[in-house]
């Protein structure tokens, strides 16, 4: 099937390189050999021009706020798609430096170039740095969203109901299989990589990280892992996940949230597998749908349109002013930074549901709203917790610095929310309290979290 020509869009409407080696495609955002709308664009532009693909990924030592554990996770899934690239006969490479500087310098010998999207600040730059430097044709393709950003909204959106219409009224058009296609030119380019993705722990030594926060046993990288979890996920636990997503020590949720960020699986693909099933009430399926594909694609919608994004300011007017009337309010109790960090708190479900993020790198998303809402609570200011919030989220969790995750954060604070009755310290936006949990045994969390930590050390 053709990939939709709404994905599709010109970044540099300029000739064609006549004599170019190969096609290249620039991997960065989807990082998978299959259901990758990015890499079959490009293959098919390949093959219509004799051509052999090069599929090539760049990496950087210093992108923000990552560390150790992301890159472990990333490189495993780097591997696999180097195998299965392998396999389909296409070359693969993997070069040291900015990823844009990378993809310009292999596109000297390249007919044109194709990329994958990117919706946070850093991917946007990379990518408008490559078009201005390139001088031959450069095309994005959209292949992490169900709906192309542009067909649905042309602004921020405000809540879940106002983008709800918008993405239902096209989703059934991108919601379809994407088989791979046949290589006309299976070639090996002679390119070396500058790492051996076979020895992981030999690259993380080499690169300038952040070491501290260590790679987890919790979860491991590539998308042959992830379609391993969603059909776990779609046998044992979507028939009820209507009931039970909201009890973290039932596990039964799909935990792809770390693939979908570093784009080792397709949201399509997701979609397609949650549709098929006939486990469970149809409400079930729903009920996941709408998380997978409403309020993901509201968050990007958000970091699109919001430069502010990761920042207080970029918090909605009502939500800051009313947090700023209620800073003088006294704080039940008062912690900063390093107690957070170090899961020292009065609250043992809360310390619980850190040390499952510190130790892991996961955090169940019903605690995820208590966790934020509590530093809030517990902080001298909200722009403090705002700042806390953020530096945590981004640091331990494997599906932290994304859109989702911005998102979450800017939730807890009132993103994507309406004003409630007031409350000490929240004013007019929402709060959690012991409510959270009368529908989940927390005694049964806390247990869980002590034999997660117990196999991570």
């Amino acid at each position: 099937m053709p990939i939709e020509g709404a994905r599709v869009r010109p970044l540099k409407d300029a000739p064609e390189n006549p004599g170019g080696r190969y096609v290249l495609y620039w991997m960065q955002s989807s990082q998978r050999a299959d259901f990758n709308p990015a890499l079959e664009y490009a293959l098919e532009a390949a093959n219509q021009r004799n051509l052999p693909l090069l599929v090539a990924f760049g990496l950087t030592d210093d992108y923000p706020e990552a560390n150790a554990r992301h890159y472990a996770f990333m490189l495993e899934g780097l591997a696999d798609v180097r195998r299965r690239l392998t396999a389909r006969g296409i070359s693969f490479v993997l070069r040291r430096g900015t990823p844009d500087a990378i993809a310009l310098t292999l596109s000297q010998d390249a007919a044109l170039v194709v990329c994958d999207a990117g919706y946070l600040r850093v991917p946007r730059l990379w990518r408008r740095q490559l078009a201005e430097g390139l001088d031959r044709r450069f095309i994005r393709v959209e292949g992490d969203v169900v709906a192309p950003i542009a067909q649905v909204s042309n602004k921020h959106e405000y809540a879940a109901r106002t983008i709800r219409p918008r993405i239902q009224r096209v989703m059934e058009d991108y919601i379809a299989p994407l088989e791979p296609g046949p290589v006309a030119r299976p070639e090996d380019l002679g390119l070396v990589s500058d790492f051996d993705l076979s020895d992981i722990p030999a690259i993380l030594k080499a690169l300038r990280l952040d070491h501290g926060c260590p790679p987890v046993r919790r979860f491991q990288g590539g998308e042959g892992e992830a379609r391993a979890r969603l059909a776990k996920f779609v046998e044992q636990a979507l028939g009820d996940y209507g009931a039970a997503r909201g009890k973290p020590e039932a596990e039964a949720v799909s935990y792809l949230s770390p693939y979908l960020h570093f784009g080792q699986i397709s949201p399509v693909e997701i979609a397609l597998a949650v549709r098929q099933s006939q486990a469970g009430a149809p409400e079930s399926r729903a009920t996941y749908l709408e998380e997978l594909i409403i309020r993901r694609e509201l968050a990007i919608n958000h970091v699109w349109w919001s430069p502010d994004y990761d920042r207080y300011e970029g918090l909605p007017a009502w939500a800051r002013a009313t947090l700023e009337a209620a800073a003088g309010d006294p704080r039940p109790h008062l912690y900063d930074y390093e107690a957070f960090d170090a899961a020292a708190t009065h609250d043992p479900y809360w310390n619980a549901a850190m040390t499952e993020m510190k130790v892991t790198g996961y955090m169940h998303n019903r605690l995820r709203m208590y966790w934020g809402k509590k530093i809030l609570q517990w902080s001298a200011t909200p722009q403090e917790a705002f700042g806390t919030v953020l530096a945590l989220n981004n640091r331990y969790l494997l599906d932290g610095r994304d859109a989702n995750s911005y998102a979450n954060v800017g939730w807890i604070f009132g993103l994507h929310d309406r004003p409630w009755p007031p409350q000490p310290v929240f004013g007019t936006v929402r709060s959690m309290g012991p409510n959270t949990f009368k529908s989940f045994d927390a005694e049964a969390y806390v247990r869980q979290v002590r034999r997660l930590a117990a196999a991570e050390s």
